[in-house]
């Protein structure tokens, strides 16, 4: 193997307090009611649009959509939740314990380490730069023309701008998004304990390996 790309929410990065934070500044300020940070676990994943949808009431929605063509009320409380979100998005967003540690190791043992997210890119890059600066050669979020994961578009993209085979790539991350991707890509699926989803959603989704902590990460390179 010769690569490391990773997920970013849940996988490098807690990001949860501030994701629902913003959310919440949405519904609050629209009276829909609230939800817990930790009812976010299963809402993040595939996107903000997906994100909002799920967070919003079901009624609510269904009235949204029918309030104009082509989701565009619906969109509106999307573009509305990035703002905030933009003004907030490393507010208590912090490194999973170990993750710098084993970052600095893989690197050593001469590892590629790239990201790879949903989370659009202008803010993959921004929550990159502030956390692991200088760490990754590669940093690719969301971006208009590519569809989001699972699809395997922009995994391989990222494959040929680190010049790896993509069979060549570990891709590491915290949910069945995350593996179905690798699987798509016909990367290495790595499934994280420390995540937003837990362990039995990694492995029920096809990781081929699965790892406890981030210092576990460069045992891979044994096996």
């Amino acid at each position: 193997m010769r690569a490391f790309i990773f997920d970013l929410d849940g996988t490098l990065l807690d990001t949860l307090l501030d994701i629902g934070h913003a959310c919440n500044a949405m519904l609050a300020a629209h009276g829909y009611p609230v939800h817990q940070p930790e009812a976010y676990r299963r809402m993040v994943g595939n996107g903000f649009g997906k994100l909002v949808r799920r967070a919003l009431p079901a009624d609510a929605l269904e009235r949204l959509r029918a309030q104009e063509p082509d989701e565009r009320a619906v969109e509106a409380l999307v573009d509305e939740t990035r703002t905030v979100y933009a003004a907030h998005l490393n507010d208590a967003t912090r490194p999973y314990e170990g993750m710098p540690e084993a970052l600095r190791e893989l690197a050593g043992r001469g590892m590629a380490l790239a990201v790879f997210s949903n989370k659009p890119d202008e803010y993959t890059r921004i929550l990159i730069e502030a956390h692991f600066p200088g760490v990754f050669s590669v940093v690719r979020g969301a971006r208009p023309d590519t569809p989001l994961k699972p699809d395997p578009a922009g995994a391989f993209a990222v494959a040929a701008d680190l010049g790896t085979a993509p069979a060549q790539c570990f891709y590491v991350g915290d949910s069945d998004v995350d593996m179905l991707t690798a699987r798509h890509a016909g990367m290495a699926g790595v499934g994280v304990a420390w995540g937003f989803r837990g362990l039995e959603e990694v492995r029920a989704a096809g990781a081929a390996r699965l790892v406890r902590h981030p210092s576990e990460l460069p045992s891979l390179l044994a096996n």
